[in-house]
């Protein structure tokens, strides 16, 4: 790839982001989240695609959206890692699958089921989907250090949002409905739809990619009749993101 060629999705080319790029879904979060950094600048819109980059203290870094699910994320990161980033930190909202997750907590992900179909086009469904060491260590300190109550553990990504909210309405309720209860019984902690095939197409590029969720809503509790309040306000949530950012940029 030449200095002057755009990626034809994302429409960034070499040098205009950073090795450390927080991946958010929502195009319209991405310069809430570029505000936290020290200096930063659009730098690209295209599609579902936006990105900031800028400073967080001396090391250059960017915030890309991803659109929602598996393929368009998986093309960010493609693209992305041919512009030169190699750490990704995905950050977006989720929702609370254990009685315990409470609307307002933080998840951050040690790995993903994947449910959704792009990881299949990278490895066999066999190859576990997991978080980067290094990424996952520095989210959990950076949560810590902000007391955020937090929890640790796999998530679910899925491919289809009211395949989860509205399951009875489908022709496959029967599986939709059975592997949701197991992913509980398993332990899952929230479901999501990036995540999987992040963490596998990250592995296949042999780039490092963490995940931490903002919990807005938990419908276990509410089945269950506990208290759910939604919680969409994510500004904490973003700064253990980019806190993180700075724990590895320091280390390394």
């Amino acid at each position: 790839m030449l200095e002057s060629e755009y990626q034809y999705h994302i429409n960034v080319k070499k040098g205009d982001v950073g090795r450390f790029v927080i991946l958010p879904g929502d195009p319209g979060r991405c310069e809430k989240i570029a505000s936290y950094f020290d200096t930063f600048q659009l730098i690209a819109s295209n599609r579902e695609f936006v990105t900031y980059t800028g400073y967080i203290e001396n090391e250059k870094v960017s915030v890309t959206s991803t659109g929602i699910g598996g393929p368009s994320a998986a093309i960010a990161m493609e693209e992305l890692v041919k512009a030169g980033a190699d750490t990704f930190i995905r950050i977006g909202t989720c929702g609370g699958m254990q009685s315990d997750i409470v609307a307002g907590d933080t998840v951050v992900a040690t790995g993903a089921i994947r449910m959704e179909g792009t990881s299949k086009e990278y490895l066999p469904i066999e190859f576990p989907a997991v978080a980067n060491f290094d990424v996952t260590t520095a989210l959990n300190r950076a949560c810590a250090e902000l007391k955020l109550i937090h929890h640790l553990g796999v998530v679910q990504s899925k491919d289809s949002f009211y395949g989860q909210h509205s399951p009875e309405n489908k022709p496959v309720s029967y599986e939709l409905l059975s592997k949701w209860e197991a992913w509980i019984r398993g332990g899952a902690l929230a479901s999501e739809m990036e995540t999987a095939a992040l963490f596998i197409t990250g592995q296949c590029l042999r780039v490092r990619v963490g995940a931490l969720f903002h919990v807005i809503n938990n419908q276990e509790r509410v089945k269950a009749g506990l208290p759910n309040v939604p919680d969409y306000e994510m500004d904490e949530t973003i700064r253990a993101a980019v806190n993180a950012i700075k724990i590895l940029a320091v280390k390394e």
